[in-house]
């Protein structure tokens, strides 16, 4: 049984003010795999107090020696990549190899990115050239607590750890109580990377504590969460009193709007695209809208693609997904499964119960329905897991609507070679990101929503912007 009960404060790891342990549990075995504790208002306020006192030094460091400190932390993080993955893999159920592949390497395409974004960045500038005595400073905003969830938490943790370094803001970061162990070895990096006391904080706790004392806390002047709406929602009722800012990275439910010309191989995409990382992804592209003139074959690939799907331990190498993360998702998943039976969608793989042969762990067998309609409950909650909604559509404008016709509004997805097709709809679609044809973003693409997926924007110079407070200055001196 891995221990880790301290939390890292003021650049030293401290024992918690009260003990309150809670377990880590393995979502392969159901077993307890570690121990950690709950930090109570006391560690909260210690936090954030470090967090206040090291900002003056902090935002007045030059931004070069800011970016310098984040490059030792790269190398630092490059060099206990496998350790990472293998915390990842054992506390939130990703497959030792997906881990290894994407989650962990996901945060060195972050701090590498924010390291160039950096390097570019202006804090300064003039306001133009009608105004010469006119300057526009960029500023941090200040101390920032860093609410991060299970499901990809590397990526997330250095999407807002990344930006708000180079920024100059102090951070507390409270990571998932599903998955704090890699969040743990990334405070010890760094504080091996030499950042100055009190500049990042870690206090491990859930949402109804630790979670809500920093976004409620009247010393915290940002709250950067990724999480449920929710929760999003709950957070932005308890820092209204203090008017701190909040960035919200929530829930999606995206469309995959597949046309009559897309290429052969999209179907395929699109499925696996859902059912990686056993679906545990808000950008995951749940909702597949098919014309309906290559409609049926489209059902039948995907039912055969999401047959094809293996599911196992996280600990075993190979391509397969893992388990959800825990029994209440399990649980939740069940019954959003059941209920698109009984709503009447059409089962064409997968369904309720865990994968033959694996009667322990929080198992999902990879799903899909065909036949839905966008009013169904399938189709119009984040399911969260392994589970694809396939709805028909006749025309471009019937699938915009369709697409359209959500809450959510973080990523959509467009398959079609006809590129004026694709541009039409890459503007008409209400979301704050859309990809076309599998084409990934490029790096220092900002990543965020609209509507109830939240606001603000993450990675590269978006990223840092969302970090500062925009100054400005009349009456500035020639240099």
């Amino acid at each position: 049984m891995i221990e880790k009960r301290q939390f890292y404060i003021n650049g030293a790891w401290v024992d918690p003010a009260q003990p309150a342990d809670h377990q880590v549990i393995d979502p392969s075995t159901e077993e307890p795999c570690a121990v950690i504790s709950l930090g109570s208002q006391a560690d909260t306020d210690a936090a954030v107090a470090a967090a206040r006192a090291a900002l003056p030094g902090w935002m007045a460091t030059p931004a070069a020696e800011r970016i310098a400190l984040v490059e030792k932390l790269l190398d630092v993080y490059n060099s206990r990549l496998d350790e990472l993955a293998r915390a990842t893999s054992l506390e939130m159920g990703a497959p030792i190899d997906m881990a290894r592949q994407q989650q962990v390497t996901s945060g060195t395409w972050h701090l590498t990115n924010f390291i160039k974004a950096a390097k570019d960045f202006r804090f300064e500038k003039p306001l133009g050239d009608h105004a010469p005595n006119d300057r526009i400073v960029l500023e941090a905003v200040g101390v920032c607590a860093m609410i991060t969830p299970w499901n990809w938490p590397q990526n997330q943790i250095t999407l807002k750890f990344g930006a708000a370094a180079v920024a100059g803001c102090t951070m507390v970061l409270k990571p998932s109580e599903e998955s704090p162990l890699n969040a743990m070895i990334f405070a010890e990096m760094v504080d091996e990377a030499g950042f100055p006391p009190g500049v990042f904080n870690l206090v491990n706790g859930d949402g109804a504590g630790v979670g809500t004392q920093l976004s409620g806390h009247p010393d915290v002047d940002m709250v950067s969460f990724t999480g449920s709406t929710r929760a999003g929602t709950a957070i932005s009722k308890n820092a209204a009193d203090t008017l701190k800012k909040v960035h919200l990275e929530l829930g999606g439910k995206g469309a995959n709007l597949i046309f009559a010309d897309a290429d052969d191989k999209a179907v395929k995409r699109g499925v696996l695209h859902m059912m990686n990382n056993t679906g545990q992804s808000c950008n995951a592209p749940s909702r597949m809208l098919v014309q309906k003139d290559i409609y049926d074959s489209a059902v039948e690939t995907a039912a055969e693609v999401a047959a094809s799907v293996k599911v196992g331990p996280a600990s075993e190498e190979g391509r397969h997904i893992g388990p959800v993360v825990n029994a209440t998702q399990w649980g939740k998943i069940q019954d959003l499964i059941q209920a698109g039976i009984d709503e009447g969608a059409r089962l064409v793989a997968g369904g309720t119960g865990r994968p033959d042969g694996l009667n322990k762990g929080y198992f999902v067998k990879p799903t899909v329905f065909a036949d839905v309609n966008n009013q169904m409950t399938i189709a119009r909650t984040e399911i969260f897991g392994p589970v694809l909604s396939i709805i028909p559509f006749e025309t471009e404008e019937e699938a915009l609507e369709i697409a359209n016709d959500t809450v959510y509004g973080l990523t959509n997805y467009v398959q079609s070679t006809d590129p004026e097709r694709t541009r039409r709809l890459a503007r008409q679609l209400r979301s704050g990101m859309v990809e076309i044809n599998g084409q990934s973003r490029g790096a220092g693409a900002p990543f965020g929503g609209m509507k109830q997926s939240g606001n603000g924007r993450e990675g590269g110079a978006y990223g840092i912007e969302d970090f500062l407070e925009v100054k400005s200055v009349s009456g500035w001196a020639a240099e």
